[in-house]
């Protein structure tokens, strides 16, 4: 008979600096996860995530940057912060996954999420405006950048007509006190 010796898995290296990274510029020490998983139970976005939340805190203790920065979840996560107000260890999960985004477009590579960068521009862009989002423009341009207008132009009115879309923006009432605030944070590299 002829059998087959089964194949070796890869082994798993841990690379070291990645969490150390993080904790440098962000504050957070990933290291105090101790995998409770408290995270990922009440993260409402975890079906549309390769690896959830408390998967993505391990891939960083291990240094597994690679594998992250190709990750869809960094940008599933809508930043609800469910994540961090769960976590035992008061551990900033939102700004973790956060830093990750930022460190895919520092690093010029492409989002694993199509458009996501897109919307992040225009959103920002928005935010720029006025000091808040206004819905309506926000997704029309985006909308329309992507071919998506017409198929999503009933659900659109749908939510104008219940209020969850206004017709005109709001802006912030102190514009000035906004645009120092705006200027700070994109002269400490906030704008991405």
């Amino acid at each position: 008979m002829n059998e087959q010796a089964p194949q070796e898995k890869p082994v798993l290296e841990p690379k070291r600096g990645l969490a150390e990274e993080i904790k440098a510029e962000h504050g957070e020490d990933v290291y105090r996860c101790y995998q409770c998983q408290k995270c990922s139970a009440g993260c409402p976005m975890t079906f549309a995530m390769d690896y959830p939340p408390s998967q993505i805190m391990r891939m960083i203790q291990l240094g597994q940057e690679e594998d992250l920065l190709a990750s869809k979840t960094i940008w599933a996560c809508v930043t609800c912060n469910t994540c961090s107000i769960r976590c035992p260890n008061d551990i900033d999960i939102a700004l973790v996954i956060d830093s990750l985004r930022e460190r895919v477009l520092q690093k010029g590579k492409t989002p694993a999420v199509e458009n996501v960068a897109m919307f992040h521009r225009y959103f920002l862009d928005n935010v720029r405006k006025r000091g808040r989002t206004f819905e309506g423009e926000l997704l029309a341009r985006y909308q329309l950048r992507t071919g998506q207008a017409i198929g999503n132009a009933a659900l659109g009115l749908r939510m104008f007509l219940k209020g969850r879309i206004g017709l005109l923006p709001e802006s912030v009432s102190n514009k000035k006190a906004f645009r120092e605030i705006y200027s700070r944070v994109e002269k400490r590299g906030g704008e991405k």
